[in-house]
Parts: C-alpha cells; structure tokens; sequence
C-alpha cells in the first residue's frame, strides 16, 4: 500500500503560540510527530506550514517541508495546497496527521489509510474510540461521531448525542447500557483529488455552529468511513496542560524506541 502522510504545522496557533517547536524531552513537537508519521509506513511525509522559522527547523532533521500559505482556515486547505504544489494524483492516498499529535501511534495512521485502500469507493476515512465516562459524553471538546449499520458517519457533534431519555433526565447521569458512545479521532485519510474538491465548497451552516469541519462533507451528501481504532490514539496538544501531560507520559519507557529514532536524525 502506498500513501503520502501531509502533517500541517501552524506556528501562530491561537491558543498555544509556536506549538510545533515546544520542546519535549529534548526535541520539538513536530520532530516526535514526523517521526510516528515516517514509522506508520508512509511512502512520503511531508510537513505543511506557513512559517520559515518551522520550515527551517524541520529541514533540520531531515524532514520534506512545504511553505504554505498564511491564510489557511483549517489544517485541510493547507494540505490542498501541498496537493497542488507536489502535482499528487488524484487517486493518491493521503494521510492528515496533526502537527500537535506526538504521541499518536504509527499503528493507527497506517489503519486509516489502508481504510482506503480497501474501500476504494470510499473518499474519506477517519477513527473513533469508545467514551467509558458519561462526563466525556458531555464534554464539548469530545466530539461525538454517530455510525450507521456500514460504519459510514450519520452525524458528528460536540452535544451528547444520542439522548439517552431514561439515564440522562435526571441528577445522577450515566451511560445507558443499550448505546456505546464513541469519541471521534481527528485522524483522517483522503484521496488527493477529494481535498480539492472539498477546499472548494463553501462552509456549511452546520459547520459554523459545531466548528467541525468534517460536516461539511456530508452536508454535500458525501460519506465517511469511521473504524474503531486499533490501538489508543495518546494525548493530543492544545494547551499548556496538555504540554505538561504529553512531556510526562514521553519521558517514560513506552517511547524509548521512538525517541532513540530521533535523536538519530
């Protein structure tokens, strides 16, 4: 199977300035990311940002970068551009891997991409994971993803979603037991020709008020497939916490093998 892993790296991220340079343990963000990214498998992995200072820093250990425009609205306008600059078919299989993602594993970056490679009448392919705590469920930074019999996406939301009338309706929620809710994970894989085509439709009204773009594509009646992850996806990077957490959990034994492949480059 070949595909190309295409990692947007925004320097001037609003909540977390300079993101993909903060160190852990020794290495900036973006290094741990591209290193997941070049052990999943990917024939190609390249790096998409807006910033010299980035761009320079990747090249640095070795990495394919693309500068990019500084007008992007989203991580997949930017990766359209680097479809366009690199001339990628429209057949290719592309892998969008965030730049704050370091501890995501290679093992799940080469199951979303092989989601397409067989369902090739499939243009978009993404991952979900099981939510065990009803806290989660109302949580709106957990996106919720709603499957139908085939595991394409009826729907995905930041409500709790679906409303469980007989465990939700009074003080002391919990989990119903006919209904197993799934986290979705911003992970996606898509054939090079279909993120041209989705850059080029407007936003949608659902779209606007979720702030999940990935609505936009079944607004225009398009299907995505959502597979259970194999694995644990790890702990993603928006705010300083975050930081925090990741730099503690990366400075145990689990990422020795990794981290001796960085400090090779």
């Amino acid at each position: 199977m070949s595909f190309t892993v295409i990692i947007p790296a925004r320097y001037e991220s609003s909540r977390l300035p300079g993101k993909p340079l903060m160190d852990i343990n020794g290495h900036p963000m973006i290094a741990w990311t591209w290193m997941q990214a070049k052990n999943a498998g990917a024939e190609r992995v390249v790096i998409a940002t807006e910033s010299a200072r980035v761009k320079a820093a990747c090249e640095g250990f070795g990495a394919e970068v693309c500068l990019t425009s500084d007008q992007h609205q989203s991580g997949t306008e930017r990766i359209a551009e680097v479809v366009t600059q690199l001339g990628l078919a429209d057949d290719e299989i592309i892998v969008n891997v965030q730049g704050d993602e370091p501890m995501l594993p290679p093992t799940l970056i080469h199951q979303v991409a092989a989601a397409l490679e067989q369902h090739p009448q499939t243009l978009m392919a993404t991952l979900c994971e099981p939510i065990e705590e009803v806290e989660t469920v109302f949580d709106p930074h957990a996106v919720k993803v709603i499957r139908d019999a085939e595991d394409y996406a009826l729907n995905f939301t930041r409500a709790p979603m679906p409303w469980s009338r007989d465990t939700f309706g009074d003080d002391t929620r919990t989990l119903p037991n006919n209904w197993a809710y799934k986290r979705h994970i911003g992970l996606y894989a898509y054939r090079a020709g279909f993120v041209k085509r989705y850059v080029a439709w407007p936003e949608c009204a659902l779209e606007q008020v979720e702030k999940l773009e990935q609505l936009r594509v079944l607004w225009h009646g398009e299907r995505i497939l959502v597979l259970d992850a194999a694995c644990d996806a790890g702990v993603g990077v928006d705010t300083p916490n975050d930081l925090m957490r990741v730099r503690a959990k990366m400075a145990t034994s689990v990422f020795e093998v990794v981290r001796s492949g960085a400090d090779d480059e």
